[in-house]
């Protein structure tokens, strides 16, 4: 943007962005602004921030889920793990994972997020790396639990750190990118697992303690770098210049909402937020489609295994790609367009039924092909249901403290399923784990019911709003006073 007058259509002028920072007049001088340059601005936006986003969910998502892979290289043996230690050992993460998530995020602005997302990074590096040491069982739940405490900050933190950056319009599909390092994790991790499992045997050492070792130091590097590569507001990127970074600051101004007040921290949002029944139900519809997502991305190699009982370790993991590339593709897809369209309850409960009937194929008695291709299904539904309610709730709530909150509580009690999904897949129950089919498909349709209510509410409150029925909600308020109501201001239209 350097050369204003390239960016700027004939019949265009630059506004003069060098003026002090006017409320009045944001709206116009954005309307003003060519929307070649805003685009120019999102792809540096994209280039700079997201691959770093990706690769720190990425990580973290690897760490947390490889001990699935672990188990299969002598790591019961060695602890002495009898009887549901595993399943134990998976599901304690969850627990300090759960209580950090609301906290961190309470927190991220105050601390700055390069030095607050740097330090759990660092710090869940060391005890990822240090897992690979351990000697008992109970060495194993102390650094599940202390993983859980300093990663569970990461991904609420990442949600809320890219509304620092993008508009309502561009956050699925930025925080799609999130899930498509989880698909990456889960796709990449079998095979890297396997690789590094050929150093069974080396130094004496078994290889799950390679797997964890290896894969934890990496994240401990990319830790201390986040500090450096990661900018805190648009307005100290250090890759945009001056009138790039008031660019990215004031057209977030344009969206509904907005105020000075709104995008600072009050313990008064906070506690509106605990308030609002609307948080809660997405909540509690989290809970269900988080179920389908920590089942699934933790025992999809256990399930094909069922399903196809003489196939080798690599070929299982081999099988699980596909399914992850379908899912990772499809969430892109219906991200790009709920974005484009502003919809977010139409896909989620569309992909929320696709899941449902693959479920429905993993409990048919049917053939090995049918089973598997059930589970291509519920991968095309995963990340959609699970991902595109953590950008619609927030794109709902414009005060910074409310829509923090939310965000935290929606993934602490949505994550409260991961407690629960390692028991959902015991070893006895296979090879057709009906069980624990069962109660994901259960779990899914709850959630889709949730979104469906949601979707049908948000419409009718946006219709009365257009009639003006709730216009007598705000007689004799200023136009300040109006904005500040934030979603609860008659002329706040929700994302439906």
């Amino acid at each position: 943007m350097g050369d204003s007058d390239k960016e700027l259509g004939p019949s265009q002028t630059a506004p003069d962005l060098s003026k002090p920072y006017d409320e009045d007049s944001v709206e116009r001088q954005l309307e003003e602004l060519d929307v070649v340059a805003e685009k120019k601005l999102v792809r540096k936006l994209d280039l700079y921030l997201i691959p770093v986003v990706m690769l720190l969910y990425l990580l973290s998502f690897l760490d947390r889920v490889n001990i699935g892979n672990a188990r299969l290289y002598k790591m019961e043996t060695d602890l002495g793990l009898v009887d549901n230690q595993f399943q134990i050992a998976v599901s304690i993460l969850f627990v300090t994972y759960i209580l950090s998530e609301l906290p961190s995020n309470l927190v991220l602005k105050k601390l700055r997020p390069s030095r607050w997302i740097a330090f759990i990074t660092t710090a869940w590096g060391i005890i990822a790396t240090l897992t690979g040491i351990v000697q008992s069982y109970a060495g194993l739940i102390v650094c599940r639990l202390f993983l859980g405490a300093v990663e569970g900050g990461l991904f609420p933190g990442m949600a809320i750190y890219l509304t620092f950056f993008y508009t309502k319009r561009e956050l699925a599909l930025r925080i799609g990118y999130l899930f498509v390092s989880a698909a990456l994790a889960g796709a990449c991790g079998g095979l890297l697992a396997f690789a590094i499992g050929h150093m069974q045997g080396l130094e004496g050492q078994n290889g799950w303690r390679w797997i964890m070792i290896l894969e934890g130091l990496p994240t401990f590097v990319l830790g201390i770098a986040t500090w450096w590569i990661l900018p805190d507001t648009p307005e100290s990127a250090y890759f945009l210049n001056g009138e790039e970074r008031k660019l990215a600051a004031y057209r977030l101004t344009r969206q509904t909402g907005y105020t000075k007040k709104a995008v600072e921290f009050h313990w008064a949002d906070v506690r509106k937020g605990l308030k609002d029944w609307k948080m809660w139900a997405f909540c509690f519809a989290q809970f269900g489609s988080d179920t389908m997502l920590y089942g699934y991305s933790t025992f999809l190699p256990t399930i094909i295994k069922g399903i196809n009982p003489t196939a080798s370790t690599a070929l299982v993991q081999v099988l699980t790609i596909p399914c992850y590339a379908l899912g990772a593709i499809t969430y892109l897809v219906v991200a790009h367009f709920s974005d484009k369209q502003q919809k977010r309850g139409l896909y989620t409960v569309l992909l929320g039924l696709i899941s449902i009937v693959g479920y429905a194929m993993l409990l048919s008695d049917s053939s090995s092909g049918v089973h598997y291709a059930g589970c291509f299904l519920v991968a095309m539904g995963l990340y959609v249901c699970v991902g595109l309610p953590l950008a619609w709730l927030p794109t709902n709530s414009p005060r910074y403290g409310k829509r923090t909150t939310a965000t935290g509580l929606q993934l602490s009690l949505g994550n409260c399923s991961g407690i629960m999904a390692p028991f959902l897949y015991p070893t006895k129950e296979g090879p057709r784990y009906i069980k624990g089919h069962a109660v994901s498909l259960a779990m899914v349709a709850w959630a889709c019911l949730c979104y469906a209510f949601m979707w049908f509410w948000f419409a009718r409150i946006n219709a009365k709003r257009a009639r003006g029925e709730e216009d007598h909600l705000i007689e004799g308020m200023s136009d300040e006073e109006v904005a500040e109501l934030g979603d609860d201001s008659p002329r706040f239209v929700y994302t439906i």
